[in-house]
């Protein structure tokens, strides 16, 4: 239903109370525009609550998540404030797997 080219994740922790011109601030601030075909994360400081934002070109979206337990694996790098994710991580991320583990980061290099 949605185009989406580009996901993006802020490892900042937002107020879930936050609405759309709230979120979209946030993400000017954080990512510099809201690009249309990109989704934005963003997770509460527990990490048990998702916003994602998306600039489809003609309006903006905005859904919430909720886990019914656990919270969803989320980087909190104070030197790195946005992650870009593939689909695949997108997938994993949103039903609280360790999203980080797939693609380049799942090779095994040790015996």
């Amino acid at each position: 239903m949605l185009r989406i080219d580009q996901i993006w994740l802020s490892t900042q922790a937002l107020d879930m109370r936050a609405g759309m011109d709230t979120l979209l601030s946030r993400v000017v601030l954080v990512f510099g525009a809201a690009q249309p075909h990109h989704a934005y994360l963003f997770a509460n400081a527990r990490g048990s609550r998702l916003k994602i934002f998306i600039q489809d070109g003609y309006g903006m979206w905005m859904c919430t998540r909720r886990l019914a337990e656990g919270s969803f694996s989320w980087p909190r790098d104070i030197k790195e404030l946005k992650h870009s994710l593939s689909r695949e991580q997108l997938q994993a991320l949103v039903v609280g797997l360790p999203w980080q583990r797939i693609g380049a980061n799942s090779a095994i290099l040790h015996v």
